[in-house]
């Protein structure tokens, strides 16, 4: 996972990974079957382990503009660890790939789409609880929200540091403070 994150499906090669796994090839076929498969369940493992914060940033308590702080934060946090390849790796990867790869540049904009759906459904949560007025844009928001995630990823990929991506996370949480409504 953490070889994909880092270079890419295309960036990494079969030798590439069999040498960072130690096995032969046999060996990764028979436990794989291909590089794609591999990758698809490095996609997945991360989107579980990796982006763990997400969820749970926005099932926090506090209501919906402190969810979105909560997670905007946590996504500046995990792309500029130190320990992991910077910037998110569903964000950065499979935007441009070769046709041959369209299964999976598909699985990647699916992941996309479904954080914001995750997104949109946590605004009309808010919308429900009296928190954002009735009349919200919660697929725009949901919309706007995820191109700030997803830029803070490649933000992070191209060096910036935590601070700035706090920065830029702060600036669009501020979007809610002026929707919310004051329990």
């Amino acid at each position: 996972m953490t070889l994909f994150w880092d270079r890419g499906y295309e960036g990494t090669s079969f030798d590439d990974l069999i040498g960072v796994m130690g096995i032969s090839a046999s060996s990764f076929y028979n436990s794989f079957a291909s590089k794609e498969a591999l990758y698809m369940e490095a996609i997945e493992a991360y989107a579980r382990r990796e982006g763990a914060w997400f969820t749970q940033a926005l099932e926090s308590d506090g209501g919906v503009a402190a969810a979105f702080r909560t997670m905007l934060d946590a996504a500046a946090i995990a792309f500029t660890r130190r320990d992991a390849p910077s910037g998110c790796m569903i964000a950065v990867a499979a935007t441009q790939c070769s046709p041959a790869q369209s299964r999976l540049r598909q699985m990647l904009i699916d992941q996309r789409h479904g954080a914001e759906a995750i997104m949109q459904a946590r605004l009309v949560d808010g919308v429900r609880m009296g928190e954002l007025p009735e009349d919200a844009d919660c697929a725009g928001l949901a919309a706007y929200f995820s191109a700030v995630i997803n830029g803070m990823g490649v933000q992070a990929r191209d060096g910036a540091c935590r601070e700035k991506l706090q920065h830029i996370g702060s600036l669009a949480a501020s979007v809610l403070q002026g929707s919310a409504r004051s329990k």
